[in-house]
């Protein structure tokens, strides 16, 4: 029971603190709303014994005696009573809901910093994904919860101590009597938060596959195959399915929960109608006051009804606490590229270069070796390409140079240190880019390209000026409104590009960013052939003073680099300029005279 109840507090603890983080004075707020509820069911039991006391006593007094000011008084208070009862529901109620908007949009801002920190290959995961798919389910709402378990509980308590005074004072054989007679329920309850709660987590797999099926019916990422293979259909099956599996095993959950629950709820009720009998029998023969007998009655059944709340309040709170482990494991995630205990500062002006020394990468949960014994290096403003087949290795060495991801043997330097020692946001800094899967951003042509630095303004003449070495400006000018003009058709208003002006838009943005490092990977892969020309006869003006790695499967784009690289099955073959290559009459001109068959 300690072993449990250990990690139970703590979770309890955490999620009190996300909700103190988002507002203090709303928490502050909710708990003396919770408190004076309350004390006011006691407050209003014994106003009601008041009453029906003075209008019995009324009743015994003669005819020409009698006042009625205590009974007005008496009737006043519990108006009054009423009225602040009413107000302090409104209160509880909007604070609540306010509470629960703070609270989702911190435990939002939590989850949305940790999946930006944690490392790529986490991505790559399919347990990680899980995780952060049920953390993302039931952490914004979760943390409320448990807020209001705790308040409730404790507005429940303060109820039932109240209501407990009075009974014992009439009978303390009533107060064990409920309590037996409601345990049944809270143990039910608790029981069911178990199940459910083991019954989500193994069915997460099986949910996001129905979710991501429901995402490839309804977003645009799909929607031309889908048209043209006629898919919906099979992928509607495919999602009915799913969810069969899933409401099915739903439905018989709740099934057995109602039943056991209506037992035990009849439990209570005879619990309570028994206690009744007794206290009616006791007054029948003198023993209490019609007063004692009417607040007996009442505090039975509002003690009944406490501890109902009670129980729900305890079930409620430890449910919330097993679905908010889930974002404990999700916080806890740790990240596997090292971070030096007193780094390096990452040199404004790289001037001795870059050196891949004997550095091999392997993905985690793979058998093949991505790259082997990458061994060069680059000089300050020197431009070279790694050329290949796709799934070669080219790309892999550019999320290491990028820290994305750490070399599983082999050292990578830039200025004769390890890029290990250096700060991982100085390094990812000094890299700027654009990779084939680049993304198009719902915003905004201006926004588009200004998301390259991290300053929230930058001037349009700097935006204007990356565009037009991007050669992207002139088509940004002729949009309706042209750089505020909204990019894609996610929202209304947007304007849709072709995908050559948007990989253009992507470069523009690469070049806005003062980087020492300029990554070009597949560049061109969506322009046509005069826009690649233009492209690659503007390329070293474009990345002059710069280090500049071009990665490429298309070998007429790279002729012009100081030096190529050829790699093949994870390994550097061939190294050399264009020409050099080309008289070995190695692998690269073979590959190379092969392309060249097809412009001819």
């Amino acid at each position: 029971m300690t072993k449990r109840l250990g990690p139970f507090l703590i979770t309890v603890r955490r999620a009190l603190s996300f909700v103190w983080q988002s507002s203090p004075r709303l928490a502050v707020a909710s708990i003396i709303v919770r408190v004076l509820q309350g004390l006011l069911p006691l407050v209003v039991l014994y106003l009601t014994k008041l009453l029906i006391d003075a209008v019995t006593e009324g009743l015994k007094t003669p005819a020409d005696e009698p006042s009625v000011t205590p009974i007005l008084t008496i009737l006043a208070g519990l108006a009054g009573i009423a009225g602040i009862s009413a107000m302090l529901g409104v209160a509880a109620g909007l604070i609540s809901k306010i509470q629960a908007q703070v609270v989702t949009d911190h435990m939002y801002a939590l989850l949305q910093a940790k999946s930006v920190e944690v490392d790529l290959e986490y991505y790559e995961n399919a347990q990680y994904q899980d995780t952060l798919h049920h953390a993302q389910q039931e952490a914004p709402y979760r943390p409320t919860e448990i807020l209001n378990a705790l308040l409730q509980l404790g507005q429940n308590t303060i109820s039932l101590l109240s209501m407990g005074a009075i009974l014992w004072w009439l009978h303390w054989g009533i107060i064990p009597v409920l309590v037996a007679t409601a345990a049944p329920y809270s143990l039910v309850r608790l029981q069911q938060s178990n199940l459910l709660y083991a019954w989500k987590r193994e069915r997460i797999p099986l949910e996001r596959k129905a979710w991501y099926v429901n995402t490839l019916l309804t977003q645009a990422t799909a929607a031309k195959e889908i048209r043209l293979f006629d898919l919906g259909p099979r992928l509607q099956a495919w999602f009915q399915d799913a969810r069969s599996v899933l409401r099915q095993e739903r439905i018989s959950l709740e099934r057995r929960w109602a039943i056991k629950g209506l037992v035990t709820q009849l439990i209570g009720v005879a619990g309570v109608f028994g206690i009744c009998s007794f206290v009616a029998v006791r007054t029948f023969y003198g023993l209490l006051t019609v007063g004692d007998l009417v607040i007996c009655f009442q505090a039975v059944q509002r003690a009944s009804g406490f501890l109902e709340g009670f129980g729900q309040s305890v079930a409620n709170l430890y449910e919330s606490n097993l679905f908010l482990t889930t974002l404990g494991e999700f916080l806890g995630i740790p990240s596997r590229l090292s971070t030096p205990a007193n780094p390096k500062s990452f040199p404004r002006s790289i001037t001795q270069g870059v050196v891949f020394d004997h550095v091999s990468f392997q993905y985690p949960h793979e058998e093949r070796v991505a790259i082997r014994e990458f061994t060069f290096s680059i000089k300050p403003g020197e431009h070279v390409a790694f050329v290949g087949a796709n799934g070669a290795g080219k790309t892999t060495l550019v999320k290491l140079l990028c820290r994305l991801y750490d070399p599983s043997e082999g050292r990578i330097l830039i200025d004769g240190t390890d890029v290990r020692d250096y700060p991982i946001t100085e390094v990812r800094g000094a890299v700027s880019g654009i990779y084939q899967d680049f993304v198009k951003f719902q915003l905004s042509a201006r926004e588009n390209i200004a998301l390259g630095v991290r300053a929230h303004d930058v001037e349009h003449a700097t935006v204007a000026q990356a565009a037009n070495q991007a050669g992207i400006h002139e088509v940004i000018e002729r949009l309706p409104e042209g750089y505020e003009t909204l990019l894609g058709k996610l929202f209304d208003g947007g304007h849709e590009l072709s995908i050559g002006e948007w990989q253009k838009v992507a470069l523009a943005r690469a070049l806005l960013r003062d980087s020492q490092i300029l990554v070009l990977d597949e560049p061109t892969s969506a322009m046509d052939a005069k826009a690649e020309a233009e492209l690659f006869e503007r390329f070293h003006e474009l990345a002059r003073g710069r280090m500049a790695i071009l990665i490429s499967h298309r070998l007429s784009t790279v002729k012009m680099a100081d030096r190529i690289f050829v790699v093949d099955q994870g390994q550097i073959v061939e190294q050399g300029t264009h020409d050099t290559l080309m008289r070995q009459q190695g692998l690269y001109a073979s590959l190379f005279l092969t392309q060249a068959q097809h412009y001819q």
